[in-house]
């Protein structure tokens, strides 16, 4: 497959890169960020894929995230994909949470999105494929983490598809679809009125249902706007206690949604990953 580089920039001695392919999966121009840690030639390394939230392309946490000197020290590359298919002719909602910007890591079903909206298997297909093809990676050493629609697409692709990610994280994630006012909107639109479809995107109905993770560790600001509306960690907790799963769940006082919060601890996730994925 054909990668356009479109840009490299050397950070803390690796290369943050972006690129751009032509995805048979959503139909679109695809474009996705790359850090790569310095390493002895021949040498494969450990991948972490970081999903972006509502609104988000890969330049967000690029730009704000503050991942790279952790990436270095614990020796992990981090792949930062866009969050939905893109362009003129890609359908899009006037509203910021439907649409463009907000694919919600869904495979969609219904007019006008299923023809582009096919953001569960990019990320869980096409996307890896490539990464495996051009960077240094170690697929075997996987994992996975996101931020608030990004949470929910790290919790979700990593339940279903068990063995695959050695650990799982997330920042102030929708934990519930099913139970909140966004997953009202997205997964009803995507995928319909019944909502037994929407099961498969629910991290609490999928853990009820059997699916499991070895471990997860998720972090969430008290003073977040969406906590009790839209995120509900409570949920998740319950859902992972009842299920046997081994869940850090961290209120942290004070923190607000923002990429002031997740940069505040993506050094501890990286480090929390790098253990596992090194392990």
């Amino acid at each position: 497959m054909s990668l356009e580089t479109v840009s490299t920039t050397l950070s803390h001695g690796g290369v943050q890169g972006v690129y751009r392919h032509a995805s048979s999966t959503t139909g679109t121009a695809m474009t996705f960020a790359v850090f790569v840690p310095p390493h002895e030639a021949g040498t494969k390394l450990p991948v972490l894929f970081y999903l972006s939230g509502l609104t988000c392309t890969h330049a967000n946490v690029t730009d704000k995230g503050e991942y790279r000197a952790a990436c270095v020290e614990h020796g992990v590359i981090l792949v930062a994909p866009d969050t939905s298919p893109r362009g003129e002719d890609v359908a899009d909602d006037p509203a910021w949470d439907m649409g463009q910007g907000a694919g919600f890591y869904v495979d969609a079903t219904e007019e006008p999105w299923a023809g582009h909206f096919n953001m569960r298997s990019y990320i869980e297909d096409e996307l890896p494929a490539i990464i495996a093809g051009h960077f240094p990676a170690d697929m075997a050493r996987q994992g996975i983490l996101g931020h608030s629609m990004g949470g929910h697409g790290a919790l979700t692709i990593a339940l279903r598809n068990p063995g695959r990610f050695r650990s799982t994280s997330a920042f102030a994630p929708i934990c519930s679809p099913l139970q909140c006012p966004w997953g009202d909107k997205a997964l009803g639109g995507y995928l319909g009125s019944d909502r037994a479809s929407w099961r498969p995107y629910d991290a609490c109905a999928l853990i009820k249902d059997g699916a499991r993770l070895p471990d997860l560790l998720v972090d969430q600001g008290t003073a977040d706007s969406f906590l009790h509306e839209q995120l509900k960690p409570e949920l998740l907790l319950q859902a992972c206690e009842q299920a046997g799963i081994p869940a850090t769940i961290r209120m942290q006082p004070g923190y607000d949604h923002s990429y002031l919060f997740i940069s505040s601890f993506m050094a501890d996730h990286v480090r929390w990953h790098a253990e596992r994925l090194y392990a």
